[in-house]
């Protein structure tokens, strides 16, 4: 939960960052320059109404580099779920539809160097936090 992973199975067009089950952690990441970045402030899945109702209390905020970033609202996103054994939420192997929603930020490329990225996320009683520092490396030519 450090950071370590963060380059694995990510696609070629965007760079994904990872939220938390819950609760509060440090990561640091090595960002490859020139790709956007995507990050949950808080999130879920479920049935239509399970996203409204974890919608209603959905709060959050995002520092980048001590500078608010405004998240946006997915409300009730068809998606489909690729469970893996061993994963906390999906608990099996297979896919099945589900309804997404959550904040979520999207992120230009960052300049290459360090960056600090702050997220909070609440929900009812479910709250989640993750302090990134990134290191974005020069586009690659």
């Amino acid at each position: 939960m450090d950071g370590r992973a963060c380059g694995r199975n990510q696609p070629r067009d965007v760079w994904f960052l990872a939220g938390t089950f819950g609760g509060q952690v440090e990561r640091a990441c090595e960002v490859p320059g020139g790709r956007p970045i995507a990050v949950p402030v808080v999130n879920t899945f479920g049935d239509r109404w399970h996203c409204s109702a974890f919608m209603r209390g959905a709060r959050g905020t995002v520092l980048l580099d001590d500078e608010v970033v405004e998240p946006e609202t997915y409300e009730h996103d068809p998606i489909t779920v690729r469970g893996a054994r061993d994963n906390p939420l999906t608990g099996e192997e297979g896919s099945f539809a589900a309804t997404g929603c959550g904040l979520w930020v999207q992120l230009p490329p960052l300049a290459p160097g360090k960056h600090s990225l702050k997220i909070r996320g609440r929900s009812g009683d479910f709250s989640t936090g993750v302090d990134y520092t990134l290191t974005v490396a020069a586009p690659s030519a």
